[in-house]
């Protein structure tokens, strides 16, 4: 018999035992209608969770704290950019969205209606999203400084009333001025908008257009005494659209619902993060992104906590920065990306032990695979529990983690744990469609549905293509994909080995670059490693490495490289066999990156391949890209 997690995770999607189970956790919620029908399954690939149920996000993030702890801190904005810093309370908070709220009003926004939000890691963007969610708007948050053909792409399907904006967001130093951005997207936009509402954070400067562009402060300055109450919405009504990166063409808008995504995220405060009101969460993700989305901004304010929104890089104004928080503010729950851990282990560990970080639990790291290496690094330096997990944009929270405040598991590093209670997580033969039920088969990683509360609903305007994309990839089977490869163990720990289309075929061998780049992490002297497929004449595809060296000094001698390439090769030789050793492992200072810290591999196989890399304006250092390509001659 089953007991512990478990147990609790068979319950969660038991059909006997589902519904009982979502209602016990529906309790955590504020309801203005409490659902009577938990789950309908009746046209499957579709749920409709909590379906008669009536709530308002707004009022379970920030109004039903008002009561027991209005002038505890809610928001704590920090810039190293512009350096500075504010704290909200909620009482604040609450004044602030309301002020927000009744400016959208003013434009005519209404239940229903879409607002873009396209604006650097400052507290009026959190304002405008929780605005949204109060007035039943459905908010579209797109990355601040994405490219404006993209940008107008996005305006072009989600047809917002209003825009909200700013003047500019500053990385590194470095100031990107946003409303030239916006005002080229607005160009190039069949839809346009009624209204721009628009920060000026004084970086750069703005030409406003008469009757279209109007500043945050001046309209805030009317509305000081507005009282907007939250607006009733149905539980399958949308809350927000959010555009999933890495595809091409016709954007693809994320829908997600309102009281299945409450409830999942309230739940998972006390089940995966062991978290409790009164509390400091930082998650040092972007609001552009989903992570940013569910444990910046709503996850942490449903659990009366308070949550750090912070603009700037991890090493400025040195590496200490984030430890300096942490002691500052007394975090308790830390949640970051492997990216991020990688670079500050390039850094001096000193930095490690110069604060004082008695107050923090456990780090939490999600975003891409996990190596080995960087979980022990982070470990050891730490000495708290360091806990991958691994999701999506469409599922809105962790598929896979510890679920430790149910019942306390030890981390397996490489492993993003177990498969999260409401997750009915299957590994299939992409081939056959059939199940692998023996530890350690590989397969795709697939969900059998329904997915549960939080998840997405559809793609925004396209039911046809939600299906096709997500539930009929797999053979003879309605069965959403992830198009990850994974492998379980003996306890049921999952391991993923990368995107199905990530794959390479070499001479007839199917390989999965994150194998090889696990392998190559391996070496002592690599900080961080991209493996990407490049078409070979000969063999159909070959594996290419970039690393990045620990010692950044033997990048620039050629005979430390071509030592350091022969060590690579044999090391992966002996783990993965000679048919997986790269035809080049090319050292490099930086590897491109996304400014929220995602590889950009398509980029360096493009770039590889002397193929146009296409849109870069989310490159986090273009340099990165121009020293592969002088590399490469291209």
């Amino acid at each position: 018999m089953k007991s512990g997690f478990a147990e609790f995770h068979q319950r969660s999607i038991d059909p006997q035992t589902r519904d009982a189970f979502w209602q016990q956790q529906m309790s955590l919620v504020d309801w203005v209608k409490e659902p009577e029908k938990i789950c309908d399954y009746s046209n499957p690939p579709f749920v409709q969770w909590f379906e008669d149920g009536c709530l308002n996000l707004c009022h379970n993030a920030v109004d039903r704290h008002l009561k027991d702890r209005a002038d505890q801190p809610a928001l704590i904005a920090v810039s190293t950019e512009t350096n500075t810093e504010k704290t909200y309370t909620y009482r604040d908070l609450h004044a602030e969205v309301q002020h927000m709220a009744a400016v959208l009003q003013s434009f005519g926004v209404e239940k229903g209606d879409r607002v873009q939000i396209y604006m650097p890691m400052i507290a009026e963007a959190v304002f405008a999203m929780l605005a949204c969610a109060r007035l039943g708007a459905i908010h579209c948050v797109v990355f601040g400084g994405f490219a404006s053909v993209s940008l107008a792409s996005r305006i072009d399907d989600a047809k917002p009333k209003v825009i909200v904006s700013a003047d500019a967001g500053s990385r590194g130093g470095r100031v990107m001025a946003y409303k030239p951005l916006l005002d080229e997207a607005l160009q190039l936009s069949t839809h346009k908008p009624q209204a721009v509402l628009l920060a000026n954070r004084g970086l750069a400067a703005m030409d406003l257009r008469a009757g279209r562009d109007h500043l945050w402060t001046d309209l805030r300055a009317k509305v000081m005494d507005a009282q907007v109450p939250c607006v009733t919405v149905k539980s399958t009504d949308p809350s927000y659209i959010l555009y999933t990166s890495g595809t091409t063409g016709k954007p693809k808008g994320v829908q997600r619902d309102t009281g299945g995504y409450t409830v999942a995220l309230a739940a998972s405060m006390p089940h995966i993060f062991n978290a409790k009101a009164g509390q400091t969460f930082f998650c040092t993700s972007d609001i552009g992104w989903v992570v940013g989305h569910s444990y910046i901004i709503y996850a942490p304010l449903i659990a009366g906590m308070a949550t750090i929104l912070y603009e700037g890089l991890p090493i400025r104004p040195d590496a200490g920065i984030w430890w300096s928080l942490v002691e500052k503010y007394r975090i308790t729950h830390m949640f970051s990306a492997p990216t991020a851990v990688r670079v500050l282990k390039k850094h001096d560990p000193a930095f490690l032990c110069k604060y004082d970080l008695s107050s923090l639990q456990a780090l939490w790291l999600a975003g891409e695979p996990l190596d080995e290496p960087t979980a022990q690094w982070i470990s050891d330096a730490l000495r708290v529990p360091i806990i991958d997990n691994y999701w999506q944009t469409e599922t809105g929270w962790p598929i896979m983690t510890l679920c430790n405040g149910v019942e306390p598991q030890a981390s397996k590093f490489g492993s993003p744990g177990k498969a999260v209670y409401g997750y009915n997580v299957k590994l299939i033969d992409d081939k056959t469609g059939e199940e692998l039920r023996e530890p350690n088969q590989k397969g795709v990683l697939a969900i059998e549905g329904p997915l549960p509360p939080g998840c997405m609903q559809t793609i925004w305007g396209d039911d046809e293509r939600f299906v096709k994309t997500y539930w009929q990839s797999i053979p003879g089977k309605l069965i959403y994909s992830t198009f990850d490869w994974g492998i379980r163990d003996e306890q049921g720990y999952h391991f993923i080995l990368g995107r199905t289309d990530d794959v390479i075929n070499v001479a007839g061998h199917r390989l999965g670059t994150r194998e090889i780049e696990e392998s190559i992490s391996a070496h002592p002297e690599v900080a961080e490693v991209a493996v990407v497929g490049v078409a070979d004449s000969l063999k159909g595809q070959a594996a290419m490495a970039f690393a990045v060296m620990r010692d950044a000094s033997k990048v620039a001698d050629a005979q430390q490289q071509v030592q350091m390439e022969a060590e690579v090769m044999r090391l992966v030789d002996s783990q993965l066999g000679a048919v997986a050793r790269p035809s080049r492992v090319l050292f490099v200072t930086a590897l491109p990156k996304t400014r929220s810290g995602k590889l950009l591999r398509r980029a360096l196989q493009a770039v590889a391949e002397h193929r146009d890399p296409g849109d870069l304006t989310t490159m986090e250092d273009p340099n990165a890209l121009a020293q592969v390509k002088e590399l490469l001659g291209s």
